[in-house]
């Protein structure tokens, strides 16, 4: 179930008041939002890290916690929607809260018992693999002409666990990709493709597709798609392998992983994408992260590990939780304990041509308010899921007053064409 867009609702990046200066608008009648100005996103995202350890004074990231901010606009305030993985990239590309399965990450890639559908589009039931009914991004892309890729890094080295296109594990089996695997004879540049890291295979409305061989691809396929504008999809997903999205640490590869990692692979690919046609005609890269950090603390017992769980945005936990604070023994002396459902504070980069460098934004934004904020961008005809909750704003809707725009003329106000 979806939820439909309100004409009332903001088009575009405006310039706005406050910690800036005012900036003289076009009129709204004669002239093109900023919004309808964007037709290319890049989303890249990262791992397991809270926004003190990466956008500290002490970060392993710099390019990512000085250079990039530098140069477009740090989300101060943005939050991950769960604990521990799949279930934030699902929210990111549906708006569909978690199952229990998804915040286990599906140890087990099975389909999903669907028992019904909630007035807010929420699907009620367990398991991964949604049914063909509940929609992501890629298919109101689809619906409406627009193209879409995911690039998987690493995703098809190994052929005998997930394929070269649209791979995953076979339904209801283990899932072999939750470790990485090291370079082997048979597998030299080894394995660190994470089937938990691409939304997309969890969706039968992709997989059952025989587009989802041309959707979901290789992340090397990305250069060639870059040389042209005709040729770059208006949205693309980038997921790192589990060494470069800075999961691992150190690497079955022998890199070090963690941020050091992770800021080596923006170094490559950011200026890539930036000097791309697309975004310099039209484009906009999102930088974040799926979900904070844990914490650990020795007791005389074991160990013990802590996932806050704080959340913004006003964000509901779905219709398929249990109540928080939940606890759980991995072993016997390790203890994992969730005291409540968000996936607490990331932080996140904007960069674009449009978009004033060096700019800070104090709203609050999480793994919906992108999926909306794409959803604008994109003029799709509804909201999914919790894309559509209430209050919630997007990145650049007129509510938001602290993200500030490059003057440029024929920005209108906000109002719906």
């Amino acid at each position: 179930m979806t939820t439909t867009k309100q004409l009332w609702l903001p088009l575009f990046l405006a310039a706005f008041l406050g910690a800036f200066p005012v900036r003289t608008l076009a009129s709204p009648h004669d002239s093109d939002d900023l919004r309808h100005r964007i037709k290319h996103v890049f989303v890249i995202v990262l791992e397991n890290e809270g926004f003190d350890v990466t956008f500290g004074p002490t970060s392993k990231a710099p390019y990512l916690a000085q250079t990039l901010p530098s140069q477009g606009v740090l989300l101060n305030q943005y939050y991950g929607t769960g604990h521990v993985s799949l279930d934030n990239y699902v929210a990111m590309i549906s708006g569909q809260a978690a199952t229990p399965e998804t915040r286990n990450d599906c140890q087990v890639y099975q389909d999903f018992a669907l028992s019904g559908v909630t007035p807010d589009g929420q699907a009620s039931g367990s398991g991964c693999v949604y049914p063909a009914s509940i929609k992501t991004l890629g298919d109101q892309l689809t619906s409406i002409g627009k193209t879409w890729r995911g690039y998987m890094e690493d995703m098809g080295n190994d052929p005998a666990r997930e394929a070269v296109v649209c791979g995953h594990p076979a339904l209801n089996s283990v899932d072999l990709t939750q470790t990485a695997e090291a370079p082997s004879a048979s597998v030299p540049l080894g394995d660190q493709y994470a089937s938990r890291h691409d939304p997309f295979v969890y969706f039968h409305s992709i997989i059952d597709s025989p587009d989802c061989a041309s959707h979901v691809v290789n992340l090397n396929l990305l250069p060639q798609d870059l040389l042209h504008e005709s040729a770059t999809p208006n949205f693309v997903f980038i997921t790192p392998n589990l060494c470069d999205d800075g999961h691992d640490a150190p690497c079955k590869n022998g890199q070090p992983g963690g941020l050091v990692s992770a800021n080596a692979f923006l170094q490559k690919w950011i200026p890539l994408i930036m000097a791309s046609p697309a975004y310099q005609r039209d484009g906009l890269i999102v930088i974040n992260f799926d979900e904070g950090g844990l914490s650990e603390q020795v007791t005389s017992t074991g160990i013990s590990i802590l996932a806050p769980g704080l959340f913004c945005c006003n964000e509901q936990p779905g219709p398929n939780l249990a109540p928080f604070p939940q606890s759980t023994n991995i072993t016997s002396t390790i203890s994992l304990t969730f005291e409540s459902y968000g996936g607490d504070r990331t932080g996140a980069v904007l960069l674009s041509p449009f978009l004033e460098p060096g700019t800070v934004s104090n709203t609050p934004f999480n793994h919906y308010s992108l999926l909306k904020s794409l959803e604008d961008i994109f003029d799709t005809d509804a909201y999914l899921g919790y894309a559509g909750a209430p209050g919630l704003v997007g990145f650049f809707g007129c509510v938001t007053s602290d993200i500030a725009t490059k003057e440029l003329h024929g920005i209108s106000s906000c109002g719906r064409r």
